[in-house]
């Protein structure tokens, strides 16, 4: 669910709890059920409601046991009947800073009498986590400690022995040790997450003296949400494996329009340094046994081209799996799913393009799609989300890439895909194709000389050139804009013929690559044919030159209903189409004419 997923509105989460809890309980999702015990240094109701909500979210129908107000220890060390009877699967202690009793600010006091005290604070924590292990031998999580939300020494308070701050992060590095030399026992790092929120907003006083919340209520979901990682981790329902999109996800710019020259990638730019350390982010998780793979709308050499960028971080051997063709992302995704034998609901989609991820979520059931809107929150975005949690690790884990690599050829198979007209309309495109205009020239320029993919005959022009035709009435000058519910494409689309006697030949026809497999081009066509037949024309002429990056072409006219009258050896190829004969494949989007022809 969506809104169960970084970066989620807080207030909207503890707003609507009950209906969002009823909607997840609607849905059959093969939850797997656990008994947890939330036992609690303060309250937990709150806690608990919106930790239920992000737990159905992964699969995981809880049933929960709260301890009394502030009765931690007794339920764990001495115990209850209730708590017994229970028998929790996992136990979580939500402890805080506001559960240090042992320490009190004392001037006068000796180094080795906080050590004591400091000693005396760890062995009452460590009392209940052996009661636990000894009773119920079950995982358990527990909070460190968050800094206090104020320094009685200043900034002296982190380095002198009488310090809070001091004695915080010295208890602190003691529950780490104790995690480390223990199995089942995980650190929710409270610690971490409310810096992260902000210290003086997590720590609020208020919540404190009026419900005994030991954080601030809008945080709650924060804490939950961290806690819920932890856990769907322990049960295994973590993610398995980065689906990367490539062009303005991996490098800035499209590799088949600017070349490897053109991309932004490595350190010359603030834009090249954000995919480059996004790129190290991403290749790091190889380490932690995540596997990669690519699904790119791209010609493969232009993704390998790209993928071997002097500048990258992330090279082809690094992906399981390299997907760059112009099928649907989503059927794509299957195929990988197939390859190496691991259902997409484990992949995480990574894409900049926001339709290509409404179509990939839809189409693709419980796999993640997180909103990534620019490379400076693309780290951010991963990282919070919490995909890939590390609660156990081996060194297997760093030879996984490399397993389902050689396991990948084993298992290829093809599905296809047979809903995508339903996802194209789910869209609600539209567009506005209409003759060039002196607003529209600049752009109009821009695209042929970067577009080299979508691009038939691949002429270029200068302004002088472009002004020249579009002076001249012997040609058919024709831009397209596509708009989505997602927002305006902008000019994506250009065709240019010249009109001899009673035939159309088409000097030009691009479009960018943003746009592919949308029927943009289908669009474009029907708008064509339109003019031709006002114009009184009776046949088109479409040429197709080969070149290194423009093999998805090749057969865009056959596929328009265009009957092959030459092709040379090299591939080149001619085209013509009895305009009467033209039979519409656009089914997806509406055409609008701001005067046009």
């Amino acid at each position: 669910m969506d809104i169960l997923t970084y970066p989620f509105d807080n207030s909207y989460i503890l707003k609507n709890k009950r209906s969002i809890k009823k909607q997840l309980l609607s849905s059959d999702n093969g939850r797997i059920k656990k008994k947890i015990a939330v036992l609690g240094g303060s309250t937990t109701n709150e806690i608990v409601n919106i930790l239920e909500l992000f737990l159905l979210n992964y699969g995981i129908e809880p049933e929960f046991y709260q301890s009394e107000y502030a009765q931690y220890w007794e339920d764990a060390v001495f115990g209850n009947s209730e708590l017994d009877s229970f028998s929790p699967d996992i136990v979580y202690i939500h402890t805080t800073n506001r559960n240090i009793t042992g320490f009190s600010s004392n001037m006068s006091a000796t180094e080795s009498e906080i050590d004591d005290i400091l000693n005396a604070q760890y062995h009452h924590f460590e009392q209940v986590w052996t009661a636990i292990k000894n009773k119920f031998d079950c995982p358990v999580i527990q909070n460190n400690f968050e800094m206090p939300f104020y320094r009685l020494l200043g900034n002296k308070d982190s380095t002198d022995y009488r310090g809070k701050t001091n004695f915080i992060n010295r208890l602190n590095t003691m529950f780490c040790k104790y995690a480390s030399e223990n199995e089942n026992f995980y650190i929710n790092d409270i610690n971490y997450i409310s810096a992260l929120y902000g210290l003086e907003k997590w720590s609020d006083t208020s919540a404190w003296y009026m419900y005994k919340y030991a954080l601030a209520t809008q945080a709650i979901p924060e804490l939950s949400f961290n806690v819920a990682n932890i856990i769907k981790s322990i049960y295994g329902k973590n993610k398995k494996m980065l689906v990367l999109d490539l062009d303005n996800t991996l490098w800035g710019g499209v590799i088949g329009d600017s070349g490897q020259q053109g991309i932004e990638i490595g350190h010359e730019t603030g834009i090249a340094e954000g995919y480059h350390e996004f790129q190290q982010y991403i290749k790091d998780h190889k380490q932690l046994g995540v596997l990669l793979s690519v699904n790119s709308k791209n010609d493969h050499e232009n993704a390998i081209e790209g993928l071997n960028h002097p500048d990258t971080v992330l090279t082809p051997d690094d992906f399981i799996s390299i997907k760059a063709n112009w099928n649907t992302k989503d059927h794509n995704i299957e195929d990988i799913s197939d390859e190496i034998s691991i259902l997409p609901d484990s992949f995480v989609f990574v894409d900049d393009n926001p339709a290509e991820r409404n179509i990939v979520s839809a189409q693709i059931k419980g796999i993640a799609v997180p909103e990534m809107n620019s490379v400076e929150n693309y780290i951010r975005t991963l990282d919070r989300n919490a995909y890939f949690e590390l609660t156990s690790y081996t060194t297997d884990d760093i030879k996984r890439n490399e397993m389902y690599k050689a396991n990948i050829e084993r298992i290829r198979n093809e599905k296809a895909f047979t809903n995508y007209s339903e996802y194209l309309l789910s869209l609600e495109m539209t567009a506005m194709i209409d003759k060039f205009d002196e607003v529209s020239l600049s752009r109009i320029v821009q695209l042929t000389n970067k577009s080299n993919q979508f691009n038939l005959t691949t002429r270029r022009y200068t302004m002088n050139e472009m002004e020249e035709v579009f002076k001249d009435d012997s040609y058919i000058k024709i831009y397209g804009r596509l708009c989505d519910k997602f927002g305006d494409n902008g000019i994506v689309s250009v065709v240019i013929g010249k009109i001899k006697d009673d035939c159309l030949h088409i000097d030009l026809w691009l479009m960018s690559c943003r746009v592919l497999k949308r029927e943009m081009e289908y669009a474009m066509l029907d708008s064509l044919v339109e003019i031709c037949k006002k114009n009184g024309l009776s046949k088109i002429y479409g040429y197709y030159y080969k070149t290194a990056k423009n093999a998805m072409v090749k057969n865009l006219f056959s596929d328009f209903g265009f009957d092959k009258t030459n092709e040379d050896e090299n591939e080149n190829a001619s085209f013509v189409l009895e305009i009467n004969n033209h039979k519409s494949k656009n089914n997806s989007i509406k055409i609008y004419n701001n005067g046009g022809y």
